[in-house]
């Protein structure tokens, strides 16, 4: 099986521009892509995952990866996928965020002499003069055309920006760039950049009168269509401050029945053959799938330790409550009542576990909360201080945990 089979038949390819050369160009290891990351946080997420992997495969079969990093194209902000405006951020912010971004990199791409190169549209974007780069890419694009990309439906919803109407412009002159100054003759993005990556190919075209390849990875959504990455309404972040590596080893052990091999497919490296076998998986077979696909993308982006380490907290969660090494809550001696105790709710709250007391209650009430193994069926439920310094770990639902520890 080639290479591009194999990202095929693991469900990554959407789209392509010409898919026999595209084909030829990856096989044969000939590939100098980019894929683009805006530095709109100062840690990558759980959304990045399927550019960081395809970036790591197409590495090993031989192909040379540019990791564009976007501190131009940040300062406009992407309107792909958003009903709403992105916030401004300062320049500053965006160079410190461009700079957490390589660590996290590191896991996934070999930035060796030859192997692969970091850039910043921030060195070619931020000096180009206003009239020349109207003369000169302005009147390349039809504002027609433009108005129906999909990346601008969503937004032209409630209101479409003329900064943000300025990005597929923008982007398309990074692949206009690098393909002119750097030999960069493929550019890869999630299946949302179909529009930004065509502008570019018909730019390098009509300035340069040559071919340029684009493709698209298939966006990475659960069963409802929902994108994947994202608990409670917050991402899962790659930095460990952000999500620690129980938390990142949780989501993914959590996944739905009906995802897990999808995701497996999609983001491991797991031999194809493997995976067949294991999409024949039924029952509790599938849980110990969940377990697999945990285990392998927290060492991918927290290492083997880490990952041995989340998996060997989760199960002995379930074996043994307490003694699970889990994310701890801290709480203070002024959290406590006047006779050295907290309750249940306060702990559930401080925790973070629920939002309120109101909604603690609730919880208690319908028989949802455990602590340290024990069901908790009365809200004036009380811990000690003595208790709590040792730490009591708070279950809310099946898949809530938290140690909450008297600091």
């Amino acid at each position: 099986m080639t290479l591009y089979e194999e990202l095929k038949a693991r469900g990554l390819v959407a789209q392509v521009t010409d898919e026999a050369e595209i084909s030829n160009m990856i096989n044969a290891g000939k590939a100098r892509f980019y894929i683009g990351f805006d530095c709109t946080a100062d840690s990558l997420t759980a959304g990045h995952f399927m550019a960081l992997t395809l970036m790591k495969r197409l590495q090993n079969g031989g192909n040379r990866p540019v990791a564009l990093i976007g501190g131009g194209t940040t300062m406009i902000g992407d309107p792909s996928g958003r009903t709403d405006m992105r916030k401004m951020l300062t320049k500053e912010d965006i160079d410190y965020n461009a700079g957490r971004f390589r660590v996290q990199m590191e896991r996934f791409i070999d930035f060796g002499e030859g192997r692969a190169t970091m850039m910043n549209n921030a060195d070619w974007l931020l000096g180009l003069n206003y009239i020349e780069l109207l003369r000169e890419v302005g009147a390349c694009f039809s504002v027609n055309n433009m108005l129906r990309a999909e990346c601008y439906k969503q937004r032209m919803e409630k209101g479409l920006s003329f900064l943000e109407f300025n990005y597929m412009i923008m982007q398309s002159y990074d692949f206009y760039y690098l393909f002119k100054n750097h030999g960069v003759n493929m550019q890869f993005g999630g299946d949302d950049q179909w529009s930004n990556m065509l502008g570019g190919t018909e730019l390098i075209r009509r300035k340069l009168g040559k071919d340029a390849h684009a493709m698209t990875i298939t966006l990475l959504t659960d069963s409802q269509g929902k994108k994947m990455g994202k608990t409670a309404g917050n991402a899962v972040w790659l930095d460990a401050a952000k999500t620690t590596p129980y938390d990142f080893y949780q989501y993914w052990r959590n996944v739905g029945d009906s995802d897990v091999m999808k995701c497996i497919r999609m983001l491991t490296f797991l031999p194809l053959d493997q995976i067949a076998e294991m999409e024949t998986w039924k029952d509790q077979q599938i849980n110990r799938a969940k377990e697999i696909l945990a285990f392998e993308l927290t060492s991918m982006v927290h290492g083997r330790e880490e990952a041995e380490k989340a998996e060997a907290s989760a199960k002995s969660l379930f074996a043994a409550g307490a003694e699970a090494d889990i994310p701890t809550a801290e709480i203070a001696e002024n959290d406590l009542s006047a006779d050295g105790t907290a309750d249940i709710l306060t702990l559930l709250v401080k925790s973070g576990l629920t939002p309120s007391r109101s909604d603690a209650r609730r919880a208690v009430e319908q028989g949802g909360v455990t602590a340290d193994g024990e069901k908790i069926a009365d809200t004036r439920a009380a811990f000690t201080g003595e208790a709590l310094r040792a730490g009591v770990v708070i279950r809310r639902g099946k898949k809530a945990y938290k140690k909450v520890v008297l600091k």
